[in-house]
């Protein structure tokens, strides 16, 4: 897949972006490079091979580092409420904005 000028041109009014004609040029040609990048990697045949959850996993085996599950956040809505100049039932009261 090739992009053209336009196709850059197209993109950056897309995006909101303002490209003068060095930086649409520059564009062009690194986004060129990268689906060249691609078309070369989806040339590859992969049939048979497994997908891996890291790629690490192909050198050596990868154990997920997990945490244990626990409760490691506690109630404080008392402390909290006592610094707010107005409450009402374990809520903050907070003045109209928007009539």
């Amino acid at each position: 897949m090739s992009l053209s000028i336009a196709d850059v041109q197209k993109i950056a009014r897309l995006s909101q972006l303002t490209l003068n004609n060095d930086e649409q040029a520059q564009t062009l040609t690194q986004l060129n490079t990268i689906f060249g990048l691609i078309d070369q990697m989806s040339a590859v045949d992969t049939t048979g091979v497994a997908p891996l959850m890291h790629p690490i996993a192909m050198i050596e085996s990868v154990q997920q580092r997990l945490r244990t599950d626990a409760v490691s956040e506690s109630n404080h809505r008392d402390k909290n409420m006592a610094n707010a100049p107005q409450s009402e039932q374990g809520y903050f009261l907070v003045p109209k904005v928007i009539e």
